[in-house]
């Protein structure tokens, strides 16, 4: 097992996930080692495959990553959300218990309903409106039932310059449109997934070097810290584009009810995040600086 002074060893569920492959990307430089564990060798939808193959990981602590992500498919596929995201996150964290380790368990904005009219605190009632958030939910209580050794960590609007996300979306459209149409009327904390992945090993670390302290223990949130909407965001990731030499089409702010969708987003996405500065000393800096990194290595570098 790790030492304060040796290197952190992480079992990671998925393989290609954003936060798995920040987490992959930042490891050398934290003096982390991460071992991905994906299909075949661990399925979440399997809870039999999920004991053994963290096992054989060795790890010093273990980050449940995966998960469905299909926000309104998962409405058609409550069955398989709640496979993945329920039972199998309570798999992961019984197997992180039977090695006598901690778990951190990535969770969502969506569990809550987003009509708070200010950003949410981790003791705010829970109320999820769809099958994503209500399976999300599901998952945290079970990890919670299996150990009480866990960091439950809620995060929202997460980017990066790799998978499926907003920030790609925006300007693979804005590559051949004049004009996009986007919603302005949904609050939130953009999160870019290296701030997420230096804060995961921030927080593992604390909780494999000192296993004695409950308060380290619990639900975090874990997001950018400053907030803004869909609209705004998406003009600040076109003048960023425009200065390094992108397009940069127009931006018309629509209402909610101007872009309909299977699932319910939140109205409110915000996220309070000062239980996880007061207690891990971690705070994840302002989404215009992170943004601004993410637009170097999407448009700038080669």
């Amino acid at each position: 097992m790790s030492g304060p002074s040796s290197p952190l060893r992480l079992a990671v569920t998925g393989r290609e996930g954003q936060v798995v492959r920040a987490l992959l990307d930042a490891a050398p430089a934290a003096g982390v080692t991460v071992i991905p564990l994906g299909r075949p060798d661990l399925d979440l939808e399997n809870p039999a495959s999920v004991a053994a193959a963290i096992a054989a990981a060795r790890p010093d602590a273990v980050v449940n990553a995966a998960a469905y992500t299909a926000v309104d498919q998962a409405e058609k596929e409550p069955e398989r959300a709640f496979a993945i995201n329920a039972a199998g996150a309570g798999a992961v964290a019984a197997a992180a218990a039977g090695l006598g380790v901690p778990v951190l368990q990535i969770s969502t904005d969506y569990v809550f309903d987003g009509t708070k009219p200010a950003p949410y605190v981790e003791d705010d009632p829970v109320g999820p409106t769809g099958v994503y958030g209500a399976s999300k939910l599901a998952g945290e209580q079970a990890v919670a039932a299996a150990t009480p050794n866990h960091a439950v960590l809620r995060t929202a609007w997460v980017y990066a310059p790799y998978g499926k996300n907003f920030v790609r979306t925006m300007l693979a459209l804005g590559a051949t449109r004049d004009e996009l149409r986007v919603v302005a009327d949904q609050q939130g904390c953009p999160t870019y997934a290296p701030d997420i992945a230096a804060a995961v090993i921030a927080v593992a670390r604390n909780l494999v070097t000192r296993p004695d302290e409950a308060d380290l223990r619990g639900v975090f949130h874990m997001a950018g810290s400053a907030e803004t909407d869909w609209a705004s965001f998406a003009e600040a990731i076109f003048a960023l584009s425009a200065a390094r030499g992108g397009r940069a089409p127009a931006v018309v702010r629509i209402g909610t009810a101007d872009y309909p969708t299977p699932a319910r987003r939140p109205a409110n996405s915000r996220l309070e995040c000062g239980r996880l500065a007061r207690l891990h000393g971690v705070g994840l800096p302002p989404w215009q600086a992170s943004l601004a990194t993410c637009l170097d290595r999407l448009l700038v570098e080669t």
